[in-house]
């Protein structure tokens, strides 16, 4: 990792470590691979994965993301069977990432709980500079 991803160490009022974070202008994103950057491709059917192309607006917004210095982590619900061809069709494609998770959930609906901030953005065809919007969000009762 760079040293523009060098974690912060924080402390709580008891001076206890907390979870360390990230520098603010550091954006970590964990990104969907099918459907996503891809056509969507069941794990039922892995034999297409090889021969699928990339959006090409995904390739190009994710790879500028990776060199303006923001984390790449792909998170997908492909299992640690598809490990080799996945990888082996990101390098293909030219994909810059810094990681990979395997065996997120299947069947959408997610609603992440955490003790950071998470912010969500559902994909709906295009990869573009992000934009703030206020939305209507589900919280914790205080």
């Amino acid at each position: 990792m760079s040293n523009k991803h060098q974690l912060n160490e924080i402390f709580n009022a008891k001076g206890e470590m907390l979870s360390p974070t990230l520098p603010e202008d550091v954006k970590n994103f964990l990104i969907d691979i099918d459907g996503t950057i891809c056509d969507d491709i069941p794990n039922e059917e892995p034999e297409r994965m090889a021969t699928c192309l990339p959006y090409p607006d995904a390739l190009q917004m994710l790879n500028k993301w990776y060199e303006e210095g923001h984390i790449i982590t792909f998170f997908t619900s492909r299992t640690e069977e598809h490990r080799e061809v996945t990888e082996a069709w990101l390098k293909k494609h030219g994909f810059l990432y810094h990681g990979i998770l395997f065996g997120k959930p299947r069947g959408g609906n997610y609603h992440w709980i955490d003790n950071h901030i998470v912010k969500a953005t559902r994909f709906k065809g295009k990869f573009t500079d992000l934009v703030v919007k206020t939305k209507e969000i589900e919280v914790f009762k205080s």
